[in-house]
């Protein structure tokens, strides 16, 4: 059920970026790479503790939280769905 959730959060996640909020091309490209990284991880389904892909999505909250709180909410979303698999 986790996978489920993440990877329909990663969808609200790229239905966001597809309305184009107002974001530079580096953090356009940090998002893009941060999903690619969690998309890498479902499709492998590892049950390795991995804390860093976490850690990453945790740091974009911090940083978009401000001035893109949707996308930072989404992004927290995605965080509880990677601790939920153990990821």
């Amino acid at each position: 059920m986790p996978a489920r959730e993440l990877q329909e959060q990663l969808n609200a996640l790229r239905e966001q970026l597809e309305q184009n909020p107002p974001l530079s091309e580096a953090e356009r490209a940090e998002l893009h790479e941060l999903m690619q990284q969690i998309e890498l991880k479902l499709e492998l389904e590892t049950k390795t503790q991995d804390s860093s892909l976490a850690d990453g999505v945790n740091l974009a909250v911090e940083r978009f939280e401000v001035d893109h709180p949707a996308i930072a909410g989404t992004l927290r979303n995605i965080v509880n769905a990677l601790v939920s698999m153990g990821v």
